[in-house]
């Protein structure tokens, strides 16, 4: 069996990659795929944390064109994220895996606080953690959460989770001459306004030189092959 190349990893799920074919909510397959793949890695030693978004049910930044208070909006928002994870959570833990969600929101119901020595113990004994509620403030999204949480877990590396499989100079969908990237930097990715983060997340990882890799979470088994190192998606690092 091949060693993984990364012991501990931030996997970064957006909403939006929860929805499957549907036209919000969560596709119970979607998440089932999710859950195997996490399985999967965790089987193979290695610690994972999630921070998963709230799009497939709320998007702040359009209620707030429309005209909701904005703070209001956001708050709403990582509600959604929270609805999120113990979506999650269900998923794994049906499949043998022990989790913890963790709110930046005081939820005590059902969710443990944000600690970060707490995160730390739980992955240590390789419970997976889902940071759920984002960084608890508004005006800053799930992108920046799962910078921030993969600094304060001294995580090796964020997986973004998408739909597609990998950076591409344009959209894949609409333009058959749209080009995939192998490998950018931060710079790239900000000069190339590719959006694959915000820049605020960017500007982070750029400045902790924490890498990132891009990848369609869709297909089976791509967590495990990124983790054993096989070129899959889109590798971002500091130039």
């Amino acid at each position: 069996m091949p060693e993984p190349i990364y012991r501990r990893i931030l996997l970064k799920i957006s909403g939006e990659a929860l929805i499957g074919k549907s036209d919000y909510g969560i596709d119970p397959k979607v998440m089932d795929n999710i859950a195997i793949q996490i399985k999967e890695v965790i089987d193979m030693g290695v610690e994972i944390a999630v921070v998963i978004g709230g799009g497939n049910f709320w998007r702040g930044v359009s209620a707030s064109a429309n005209g909701m208070d904005r703070t209001t909006a956001d708050y709403i928002g990582m509600l959604a994220t929270i609805m999120n994870a113990l979506g999650l959570q269900d998923s794994l833990e049906k499949k043998g895996v022990v989790t913890r969600v963790q709110s930046s929101i005081t939820m005590q119901e059902i969710a443990e606080p944000f600690i970060r020595r707490r995160a730390l113990r739980h992955l240590e004994k390789k419970r997976v953690v889902i940071f759920a509620g984002g960084t608890g403030n508004p005006y800053f999204s799930t992108d920046t959460a799962a910078a921030l949480r993969a600094l304060e877990i001294n995580a090796e590396i964020i997986f973004k989770a998408t739909k597609v499989d990998g950076v591409y100079n344009k959209d894949p969908k609409r333009f058959k001459d749209a080009k995939k990237f192998d490998k950018l930097t931060f710079i790239e990715v900000l000069n190339k306004d590719l959006k694959i983060l915000d820049s605020t997340a960017i500007s982070l990882c750029m400045e902790n030189n924490l890498q990132l890799v891009v990848f369609d979470i869709t297909k089976p088994g791509n967590i495990k092959g990124v983790i054993l190192g096989k070129k899959i998606g889109t590798l971002v690092m500091k130039g």
